[in-house]
């Protein structure tokens, strides 16, 4: 999400419009409170708070980037309540796979608050009709990439008869439970069986990194799995441009950006069919899907790309193609909208 924060926010600027960036993670001050866990966290919201208020005082819209669970009662909130207060239009732009078993719980909670936003944004059909079972009236604006950042991908060569080439596999996803990195890993040892200098890099850093450091470990991947830990945003092109073929493996997921730069740079994508996933590519035509936690799956849909050029070629320029209608030239008029009715 901050990616897609940062990104829309220099669209706009392009625009010329004038924008704030109001971050809820900014710098420690004065810097010793960054040695006490409690005290920090109490410092930061509170200067978050403290900024929302100036910034809400001086825009006409105030746009909130908002999540499920904690972030929404934390953050997104108090900046609905204090746009309301300071007499700008706020529009919600919510975000995030987990939003229906959220609302399952907490609905309570966020319907009197987000009543108050003049306008309900999300990325997908997905959470649109998570929206509409809860009568709330949502308008898809999807994510934003820039499709000249990217170019097309490794291509997938044909392999001789009874032999296979070697793949370069990428995952770009943080390592935390809802991501089930593990199952690619699981997936890559079955590939590795069959292709024997196959490789995969894993990008991305969380709570996860040592636990699935043992599992390759214990799969005897070492050698063959390499955990690169956060890639900078401008260096994520260069990675995609490295790979044969993208794994997304989550178990909860919406609009997934790294699978929408994936199809961006012509690198044909193994996905888990869960949440807002199937609402972004179909089956066999801009993409391979698989249901969560089966890795025989994930690694014979990963296979397919590898042996198959004719299907690597077709995923490929179907999900460029793809990627060509979530450009800002095909978002910037619904965003626009959205600002002029509020």
């Amino acid at each position: 999400m901050a990616n897609q924060t940062r990104q829309l926010a220099g669209l706009l600027r392009a625009e010329g419009c004038s924008v704030e960036l109001v971050r809820q993670n900014r710098p420690y001050v004065p810097a010793w409170i960054g040695a006490f866990p409690r005290v920090r966290a109490l410092a930061r919201l509170l200067s978050y708070l403290r900024s929302l208020w100036g910034a809400a005082g001086r825009v006409e819209v105030v746009h909130v980037m908002a999540n499920s669970g904690w972030s929404w009662h934390l953050f997104a909130a108090p900046a609905i309540v204090i746009g309301r207060l300071r007499g700008a239009a706020v529009v919600v732009n919510y975000r995030g796979g987990r939003a229906e078993q959220f609302f399952d719980r907490s609905y309570w909670l966020v319907a009197p608050v987000l009543r108050l936003a003049g306008a309900v944004v999300v990325p997908s059909g997905f959470l649109h009709e998570v929206f509409r079972r809860r009568g709330v009236s949502a308008q898809v604006v999807p994510n934003i990439v820039d499709c000249a950042r990217f170019r097309l991908g490794a291509e997938v060569a044909d392999a001789p008869v009874g032999e296979t080439r070697g793949a370069h596999l990428i995952v770009a996803r943080n390592l935390e439970s809802i991501y089930d990195n593990a199952t690619a890993v699981r997936a890559f040892r079955i590939v590795k069986d069959h292709v024997p200098d196959a490789r995969m890099t894993i990008a991305g850093t969380g709570p996860e990194e040592a636990e699935l450091e043992v599992l390759v470990e214990s799969l005897e991947l070492s050698g063959s799995v390499t955990f690169v830990g956060r890639v900078d945003n401008d260096r994520m092109p260069e990675l995609y441009r490295s790979a044969d073929v993208a794994i997304n493996p989550s178990l909860i997921d919406n609009m997934p950006n790294s699978v929408l730069e994936a199809l961006a740079s012509g690198v044909p994508v193994v996905s888990t069919d869960v949440g807002g996933v199937p609402y972004l590519v179909k089956h066999d035509r801009t993409a391979l899907l698989v249901p969560p936690c089966a890795p025989e799956r994930m690694a014979h849909a990963v296979l397919r790309l590898v042996r198959e050029r004719g299907l690597a070629e077709r995923l490929s320029e179907a999900g460029r193609r793809l990627a060509e209608e979530y450009t800002w030239e095909r978002s910037r008029e619904k965003l626009f909208t959205v600002y002029t009715q509020v």
